[in-house]
């Protein structure tokens, strides 16, 4: 049964911490064998990679085929049919145009004292990114790794996908054609990810790697950070829901299997200030449990995971609650959303009002859907165009503000030590050199 909570209860806060520390952690069981291929990858290259592609997808690929064609990227494409590829281009449309809003300015001003400073934004070169394959198929996932990608200028994106027994995913292969991926190999695994950071033969290194996957997935993607960058690590599905007695249960009880069918270690709970409420929602889960396909899976994680958590005054208790689970997606279905919303700080993102359920982020709100699970909103972000952009900074001095900020580089150059600091600024302004060891 899903744990059930009452702030009036004496063993709450126990209870509470309890439930938080009861999320699973990162699998790190893999990390031995996901090294070992990595490191095989990085010295065979397109030789490792075909051989892990036999032994996992069971297709045997050569150099050639490594990478998919256009005839046939376009050929699986055009399989999807014309209702599906619509409601795709809707998506890709809505996530496009809510990116664009988040290019950043460039800075430029002379300061008081006569320095130029800037700060400029330039889009990573090459990026890579995964997409799991066999019977999961995500083409919305395609859409909200690529998309800010294009937006931020990244001038290659590629793409890396399974295709276990050879077969390719037309909703996939539609997903990319519409967020102009550049290319695209049929390989998937840490072997895959270890191909993107490395590069082989065939395929060319990038400089960062976004998009989910399995343990393994997540392992490499853990291996090669520093080689390259990547988005984050990303945990089981999460999803909490704040509601009121003025609810349809039944539509709240939709919204927690909605996350709860993605991954028996998936998460959903809600929170509320109506205990007949709270068992209504309840039954209204074992009720949709009838009849979801994903039955199983769904119900395994409202098992282990799940949690009904009642409150005396949703508004005041609430939030700290919310802030200290820190969600990747909250939802806030209650009469006023917008100052409750106010008082959280910490959710990957927030569904405001009893008309926006989570879902409808997931395929075509326009806000990404790639964001921080674990608790990881108490200091990460969702993806956006900056993941995919650097900042530099620019500072120019002329002779006049060198004159006024040199003495105190100098002094601290000396306070820390680094006289050869302290003499590149000394030098310019014909001040006596800083303190020299003499080693005559």
């Amino acid at each position: 049964m899903p744990v059930k909570l009452n702030t009036i209860d004496p063993d709450f806060e126990d209870a509470f911490a309890t439930l938080l520390a009861a999320r699973a952690e990162f699998d790190t069981s893999v990390d031995p064998v996901v090294a070992d291929i990595l490191a095989d990858v990085r010295a065979r290259g397109d030789a490792a990679v075909i051989e892990y592609t036999q032994r996992f997808d069971r297709v045997h690929l050569t150099t050639d085929t490594l990478r998919l064609d256009d005839e046939t990227i376009d050929g699986a494409a055009g399989q999807v049919d014309p209702e599906t590829l619509a409601a795709l281009n809707v998506a890709a449309e809505r996530i496009t145009r809510f990116h664009e809003h988040q290019k950043p300015q460039d800075i430029a001003f002379t300061d008081s004292a006569g320095v130029r400073l800037g700060q400029r934004h330039t889009a990573v070169d090459a990026v890579g990114l995964y997409v799991p394959g066999g019977t999961a198929a995500y083409p919305s996932s395609v859409l909200m790794n690529a998309i800010p990608a294009k937006v931020a200028g990244v001038g290659r994106l590629v793409m890396v996908v399974p295709t276990p027994d050879g077969v390719i995913n037309p909703l996939v292969m539609a997903a990319a054609r519409l967020a102009e991926v550049d290319e695209i190999y049929r390989i998937g695994g840490a072997q895959a990810v270890g191909a993107l950071a490395y590069g082989t033969g065939t395929i060319a290194p990038v400089d960062k790697i976004v998009g989910p996957g399995n343990a393994y997935v997540a392992s490499a993607k853990k291996q090669v950070f520093g080689t390259v960058g990547i988005d984050m690590i990303a945990g089981p599905s999460e999803i909490l829901v704040v509601a009121d007695g003025a609810n349809d249960p039944a539509w709240i009880a939709a919204d927690l299997l909605s996350q709860a069918e993605h991954d028996a270690a998936a998460q959903a709970i809600v929170i509320t200030d109506d205990a007949g409420f709270a068992e209504a929602v309840m039954q209204a889960v074992a009720g949709h449990l009838k009849t979801l396909p994903r039955t199983a899976i769904a119900a395994e994680s409202w098992e282990r995971h799940g949690a009904v958590i009642v409150v005396e005054d949703l508004m005041e208790q609430a939030p700290p609650l919310v802030d200290q689970i820190a969600p990747e997606h909250l939802e806030l279905a209650v009469g006023e959303p917008d100052a409750l919303a106010a008082r959280v700080r910490h959710a990957g993102a927030i569904f405001l009002g009893r008309h926006t359920p989570e879902a409808v982020g997931d395929y075509v709100g326009g806000p990404n859907h790639v964001l921080p699970t674990s608790r990881g909103a108490r200091f990460s972000s969702g993806l956006g165009v900056l993941d995919f952009m650097k900042r530099t900074s620019l500072l120019s001095c002329d002779a006049n503000a060198l004159s006024t900020l040199g003495p105190s580089a100098v002094r601290l150059a000396e306070a820390e030590g680094l006289q050869a600091h302290g003499l590149s600024v000394a030098i310019r302004l014909n001040m006596a050199r800083p303190d020299v060891r003499d080693t005559a």
